[in-house]
């Protein structure tokens, strides 16, 4: 713009240095004042979002061995059926939990509001790790089950928004995707660690043991690794975005404010509905399919599960930085292109393999897909909202969506499995990539619409040549 470089002159005839001034522009746009301490707080962001999605996790990881013990003997498939219910009746918690929390870091800070979620994630673990069977207790033990699994909604619920908003305000507008895709590699991670202890305990203990008690051993680490990201969560820096906003006279995180930005609430609805169907899919209920509906064993089902997610987790990063290449938008669009026209292939062809490789194949080739939603989806939702309502408007609108449609997915593919249409679920995921398809194509660019640049941008007019 002509009046900076009139400025940047003016700087230059006072004898003050270029590369100074250069240095603070970095520094103002940037938000920390150097790349390490950036990628210092990603980190330690990011190791938090890793153990509550861990808790989380664990809890559809060790499904198949703790269901009989909180349920009356009968059929597997039924009591699967009642321990996915719980599992999606979490997922009720999670609309308030974005409320909570995402009003929490709006108008307190991001690094309280996850420090106080880790903590709540922490108690619900325990919770579920200490409950006595029903056999011990009768119907008391579901009723604790459902307890901690609600304290458990409520409290991811919330760091999903938080965390988001966290990685996308740290990053810098360059590798903004990259950085924010590590949201998806530490919640990916959260799976795998789940996984992997559920691999090393079927090595060194029997089904009967794991069924017994050995099903409460992560949900005790989950609980101590919750303590730990507490404390790692307390030394994070405050983001500047929240910060440059903390006097301003609007009202943060409000319901009210937030519904002044309808068009980027519907939008994170739209975009949100077929990726996070298509997630829950292929990765928390895709154990159980392997091993009711492909007949593959738990420890061979466990296995594929977790080399499937290791690269996945592998992919994100790399899908984020070609966003920050190529835009977010192409990356959602293949997505929901190819998601509405494979998924109902891969699932058939899934259900009637009987090789396990290939069964690891054709979910590789799906995890492809579905990562074109997973790496960018977070930052595309951040970029959406002004300061004062991010991490609300992101949270709220989000932990909505998945609580109908993500956290019923197990229960609705058990459900047409129990009534002999299984393909039935192929198809609705399918239509659900679909319609989320069609906001891929009529939304705009984000990273060129991004709030959080014009925020920058705006910030560094006005005090740059303070």
């Amino acid at each position: 713009m002509p009046c900076v470089k009139s400025n940047v002159s003016k700087y230059r005839s006072d004898n003050i240095s270029y590369n100074s001034l250069a240095f603070r522009v970095q520094k103002i746009n940037a938000g920390t004042s150097n790349k390490s301490a950036r990628i210092k707080a990603i980190v330690g962001g990011s190791v938090g979002n890793l153990v509550e999605w861990y808790d989380w996790y664990t809890y559809a990881a060790f499904a198949l061995y703790f269901s009989a013990s909180f349920f009356p003997k009968g059929n597997s498939t039924i009591q699967l059926l009642n321990t996915a219910g719980i599992f999606a009746l979490g997922f009720l918690m999670r609309p308030l939990g974005g409320w909570l929390f995402g009003r929490i870091a709006d108008r307190v800070g991001r690094k309280k509001s996850m420090t106080v979620s880790v903590l709540l994630m922490s108690f619900g673990s325990l919770l579920i790790a200490s409950t006595p069977t029903y056999n011990a207790i009768g119907i008391i033990a579901p009723v604790i089950l459902l307890t901690a699994r609600l304290l458990q909604g409520l409290s991811v619920g919330g760091e999903y928004g938080v965390a988001a908003t966290y990685l996308s305000e740290m990053a810098d507008k360059k590798n903004r995707g990259f950085y924010s895709s590590f949201q998806y590699v530490t919640l990916i991670g959260g799976q795998l660690i789940a996984t992997a202890l559920l691999i090393f305990l079927q090595n060194i203990l029997t089904e009967k043991d794991l069924e017994n008690w050995g099903w409460r051993i992560p949900f005790v680490v989950g609980a101590i690794l919750s303590i730990v990201a507490f404390y790692l969560r307390r030394s994070l820096e405050e983001t500047t975005a929240f910060e440059k906003q903390r006097t301003t006279k609007i009202q943060r995180g409000t319901l009210r404010e937030l519904f002044k930005h309808p068009k980027a609430v519907m939008t994170v609805v739209g975009l949100t509905l077929g990726g996070t169907m298509a997630f829950y899919t292929y990765t928390t209920y895709m154990q159980k399919f392997l091993v009711n509906t492909v007949h593959l064993s738990k420890q061979d089902a466990t296995l594929l599960s977790f080399c499937s997610l290791l690269i996945f987790a592998l992919l994100q990063p790399a899908f984020g930085g070609l966003s920050d290449r190529i835009g977010r938008r192409p990356l959602l669009i293949g997505f929901g292109i190819l998601g509405t026209l494979f998924t109902v292939p891969l699932l058939t062809a899934l259900s009637i393999i009987s090789s396990k490789w290939i069964a690891f194949l054709l979910l590789i080739a799906a995890l492809i897909i579905v990562s074109g939603y997973t790496s960018i989806n977070s930052v595309v939702k951040a970029e959406l909202f002004p300061a004062e309502v991010r991490a609300l408007g992101v949270g709220l609108p989000y932990a909505f969506t998945v609580a109908v449609f993500g956290g019923t997915v197990e229960y609705i593919a058990l459900w047409f499995k129990a009534a002999g249409h299984e393909n039935y679920f192929y198809w609705y995921i399918s239509g659900c990539v679909f319609i989320s398809l069609l906001v891929y194509v009529f939304m705009k660019e984000s990273s060129h619409t991004s709030a959080i640049n014009k925020e920058d941008e705006k910030f560094m007019d006005s005090h740059l040549f303070d």
